[in-house]
């Protein structure tokens, strides 16, 4: 049976709002905000009453609160707003041009839909990087990957098929470099260890050594990627 879900305004200033969900596969309370979009989710036991549920709000307001006001709030992708494309910000200018292009601290799109032509120009770059360093890290371990496909996806950066098909974020074209090789070598890794074993890490230590630190650029830098917007925000 899947989770009931249901929602708790909290009075303060601010009032916030709590997306309550009844597991049978919790033990226990757990209260998480997302770094996405600092939506807020408490899950509790099926049978846990809602005063139960209140109180543990009420005894954790304080850290909702930071945790809240921490988050960065959605930014829709116009003329003149700045971007990181591998690692550098550069502002979005919409220009009498037929293709995307960087030029200095700019990226010019055509004029027509800029946010489309600069999400179009972000997956092709990162298209490109990606099938770049897919056969870098192939060719050392000597495993030909598969089909590389692109997706919008929150709580991957890559995946690897057992049929050796990689999936990647196309946001990884706006982190720095490293962290874009870093992710494909840990996939291409996977090419050899179809899990996460001291054996895998072995493999991702001899393609990419300083992968402790993408790990952590990852866990502290990497939600903020997909505050960008590239569609309307209503």
């Amino acid at each position: 049976m899947p989770a009931q879900t249901e929602t708790i305004e909290l009075p303060g200033d601010p009032p916030l709002s709590v997306r309550l969900k009844r597991s049978r596969q919790a033990r226990r309370v757990s209260l998480r905000v997302s770094r996405l979009d600092g939506a807020i989710t408490l899950t509790v036991p099926a049978r846990a009453s809602m005063r139960h549920a209140m109180a543990f709000l009420t005894e954790r307001r304080d850290w909702l609160d930071q945790a809240v006001a921490g988050t960065e709030s959605p930014l829709a992708v116009t003329p003149g707003v700045a971007i990181p494309v591998e690692g550098r910000m550069l502002t979005l200018e919409a220009a009498p041009i037929r293709a995307a292009r960087i030029e200095g601290a700019h990226l010019l799109v055509p004029r027509q839909r800029p946010a489309a032509a600069a999400l179009a120009f972000l997956r092709l770059q990162a298209r490109d990087r990606l099938a770049g360093r897919v056969a870098a890290h192939s060719a050392v371990l000597g495993r030909p990957a598969g089909k590389l496909t692109l997706r919008d996806t929150r709580s991957r950066w890559g995946s690897c098929t057992a049929t050796g098909d990689l999936m990647f974020s196309w946001r990884l074209i706006m982190a720095p470099p490293r962290i874009l090789d870093y992710v494909a070598a840990h996939e291409v890794a996977h090419l050899v260890e179809m899990n996460h074993s001291a054996a895998f890490w072995a493999q991702v230590h001899r393609l990419f050594p300083a992968h402790d630190e993408a790990r952590r650029w990852l866990k502290t830098d990497g939600a903020g990627l997909h505050r960008y917007r590239f569609e309307p925000m209503v």
